[in-house]
């Protein structure tokens, strides 16, 4: 059974030797993330260099997706590694203090304009959520609190303010560099961190569009803010990131499954494509065997149809992350196994308003009630197999392109199987049964199969306008 979840795998120390990264192409992974938060330009160079060459080798479509940092805000370093804090006690957020010189009493935080968001009664949250402080008084550089929840802090952890509303814009002095780098480097995705609005992902666009960049957008959903502007970010992008480590610190634990669910069902209703990250197989940082809750937190993902789930430290820095990409992909798989019936066919159902989506929803109508045993689509740009996608469905789709960006593109669509394909002719019956063909010898179809084909003139992407059945002899 061929897995139809994708899986986005941080890069990092722990992925960095060939032998590694050539396991865990192996393995099951569809797409890179190239975390910007950490290394530096020549890093993120040399990983995406290795990427492409070994998945060229391997002859796997592997996408490159470059995360921005964001405004992340963090305190600066004590004067020790970290310092051990404990519920009841004062701590201090200082803007003016040195950098280094934090201490168990204070911290510095360089964002002065993080006293004019934080009121007294607020609740700051440091290190996604696990340590928790309680805000007395604020004056014209400090920030005092009362330590909730202590435990062990250590230098440049993140902050953030329950309920959101910091004030920290969508893109950075550094986001502007990297989305540079991100072009230079031909990244497939662009992942837009502490996204507001609309406008910060029109921002992005407009920046990567002057630095000669073609990457899809993907908005990560982590602030509060952004819940109540959902249906806008996610007109302005091409993807989502169910981004729940500083989302569920905003919205708070309990708030969170239910979100995840609506982002994903929305993503899916606007024919984009969705992420959900953090921490899903956390504890195999250390451990060769998932918990039954990262286990069940995979699956549920899975089984409410998101595109793909993301590992972040688990490759980047843990012990085992050949070992944690293949438990999550037969994890994907079980899930899958025990999906429920096709849903019901919505969105585009509404109402066509281009050819391509008339085929695409005509194409998989039919092949529900035909019992179809494969579904392919002669694309260039890669939309059709992506809206035949979003109706989800057993039935593989294999889109056959000869463009290898989007193949890359399709590596993170749900249940599509890009494969590259250039036919000797592009008209007539020869790109169809070439298609034929190039899927009986990779062992995709055998004789007797029942397949649905879409394709177009080839006259330029949006332009499938034929479905055809075939019977494979």
């Amino acid at each position: 059974m061929k897995r139809k979840t994708k899986i986005v795998a941080t890069l990092g120390p722990a992925s960095d030797s060939p032998e590694v990264l050539s396991r865990l192409l192996s393995a099951g992974v569809n797409v890179v993330r190239i975390n910007f938060s950490h290394g530096s330009a020549d890093d993120h160079r040399g990983r995406v260099a290795r990427v492409r060459a070994t998945a060229s080798e391997l002859g796997l479509p592997v996408a490159v997706l470059a995360d921005l940092q964001g405004p992340k805000i963090r305190i600066e370093s004590f004067v020790d590694d970290a310092v051990e804090l404990e519920a009841g006690q004062r701590f201090t957020l200082d803007t003016q203090l040195a950098a280094d010189a934090g201490t168990r009493e204070q911290v510095a935080i360089h964002y002065p304009p993080l006293l004019d968001d934080v009121k007294p009664g607020g609740q700051l949250l440091i290190n996604d959520g696990a340590i928790s402080l309680a805000v007395d008084e604020v004056d014209d550089h400090r920030i005092v609190c009362t330590v909730e929840v202590g435990g062990k802090l250590s230098g440049r952890k993140g902050v953030n303010l329950r309920g959101g509303g910091l004030s920290a814009g969508g893109l950075t002095e550094k986001d502007f560099g990297d989305i540079r780098v991100a072009a230079e480097l031909e990244a497939d995705y662009l992942a837009v961190s502490f996204v507001r609005s609309a406008s910060d992902m029109h921002e992005a666009r407009r920046l990567l569009t002057e630095a000669g960049g073609k990457a899809r957008l993907c908005a990560k959903i982590e602030r509060a803010e952004a819940i109540t502007a959902l249906d806008e970010i996610i007109e302005a992008s091409d993807a989502v990131m169910v981004a729940r480590g500083d989302l569920g610190v905003e919205i708070g634990d309990p708030e969170l499954p239910g979100v995840q669910k609506r982002i994903i069902a929305q993503a899916r209703e606007m024919n984009r494509l969705v992420i959900t990250a953090t921490q899903m197989m956390e504890s195999m940082i250390e451990n060769p065997i998932p918990t039954r809750a990262e286990v069940l937190d995979v699956a549920n993902a899975t089984l409410d149809g998101t595109d793909a789930v993301m590992l972040s430290a688990e490759t980047a820095v843990g012990r085992y992350p050949v070992q944690t990409v293949a438990a999550m992909g037969n994890i994907c798989i079980g899930a899958e196994r025990e999906a429920t019936a096709d849903r019901p066919i919505s969105g585009l159902a509404a109402h066509f308003e281009r050819t391509d989506e008339a085929i695409a929803m005509a194409t998989m109508y039919t092949a529900r009630h035909m019992h179809a045993d494969a579904i392919i689509a002669l694309t260039e740009s890669g939309t059709t197999a992506l809206l035949m996608s979003r109706q989800d469905t057993h039935i593989p789709i294999y889109a056959l392109t000869q463009y290898p960006a989007s193949e890359r593109y399709l590596a993170l669509c749900r249940n599509v199987f890009p494969v590259a394909f250039s036919p000797s002719e592009l008209n007539g019956v020869v790109p169809v049964e070439e298609a034929v063909a190039c899927l009986k010898t990779r062992g995709d179809l055998e004789k007797g199969d029942r397949a649905l084909l879409t394709k177009g003139d080839f006259t330029g992407p949006g332009g499938t306008n034929a479905m055809k059945i075939i019977t494979v002899d």
